[in-house]
């Protein structure tokens, strides 16, 4: 996948299939949306497009208000990722400003899709709006096309067991500690990338292997507080374990890896940690007399769980 940082830098991609938006997840709604830009593109030999802004729009337009409590599901690593796994063949990431607030809809399509991109068809999302307070919308997309040559086409919005898919509800289940519902909404393991530093482990705490994951983005949405029974990935290896938040220091939230199987040291290895399921709530492990039984028991659950 090709990672363009302008509209200047994307100019002669061949046949453009191309759709906007932010994409934080890359749920199973995105995956439905990238998946026909990628039909699409076999159709008209062509490639496949993602345009995407950063920072968020909301944290740009609304910094005291909307934006301001915003935590995004993915870091901007994390999504990219995502969008090669999903075979997405380039993404256009924008820097997101107040300027570039003011685009309208028509200079967007204008100048932009039309006139450096020339794209061949713009797919556009259920509900999905753009340009100046966001004006844009599918419906104005099909009046455009014959006058800027491209055709248009919208996507329908997703359900899983007939609740409708969006990344504010799997920020909720997320947020709230319900892993496996928002699993579903994403069709893939919610997940946190960074690099084990080793820490200290708990007198009491049976971990072959304990690190700390210092948070990489400030604005990264992590669970509420627990245990969780995860899988640690890095390169080659993969190895089972349990995942302890504990979010007290809002500025720099714990983030606690213990393996408790494996002797393979992750240090400094780009790891992610897929999430599984939640398996306690809140512990204190600083606290024995009350933190050894639950972790104690969360480490016997994820020893029986199958991954």
């Amino acid at each position: 996948m090709k990672i363009f940082r302008s509209f200047e830098e994307a100019r002669g991609l061949r046949n453009p299939v191309v759709t906007t938006g932010s994409f934080d997840g890359v749920h199973i709604g995105h995956k439905t949306i990238l998946g026909r830009l990628k039909m699409l593109a076999s159709k008209y030999e062509g490639e496949s497009v993602l345009i995407t802004f950063h920072p968020h729009p909301r944290k740009v337009l609304y910094p005291e208000t909307a934006g301001k409590e915003l935590r995004l599901i993915n870091s901007q690593e994390e999504k990219i990722m995502l969008l090669e796994k999903a075979g997405l063949d380039n993404v256009i990431i924008i820097g997101f400003t107040r300027e570039f607030a003011k685009t309208t809809s028509e200079q967007f399509v204008r100048e932009f899709l039309s006139g450096i991109l020339k794209a061949r068809v713009v797919v556009a999302g259920f509900n999905h709006h753009f340009g100046f307070n966001q004006e844009g919308d599918y419906r104005q997309l099909w009046s455009m096309r014959e006058k800027y040559g491209f055709e248009a086409e919208e996507i329908p919005e997703q359900e899983v067991e007939h609740e409708t898919v969006s990344s504010t509800r799997i920020r909720k289940a997320i947020s709230e500690g319900y892993i496996q519902r928002a699993n579903a909404y994403l069709d893939h393991y919610y997940l946190i990338m960074g690099e084990p530093a080793p820490f200290s482990s708990p007198v009491g705490l049976s971990c072959r292997q304990f690190y700390r994951i210092p948070p990489t983005d400030e604005n990264k949405l992590l669970p509420s507080d627990g245990i969780y029974a995860v899988t640690a990935e890095a390169g080659n290896i993969s190895e089972k374990g349990m995942v302890i938040i504990n979010k007290m220091n809002i500025s720099s939230p714990d983030i606690l890896l213990c393996l408790t199987e494996s002797e393979k040291d992750l240090s400094g290895q780009k790891t992610s940690l897929l999430f599984r399921k939640k398996i306690t709530g809140p512990v204190n492990i600083s606290d024995p007399d009350f933190s050894k039984l639950k972790i104690a028991s969360a480490a016997d659950e994820i020893s029986d769980l199958i991954y």
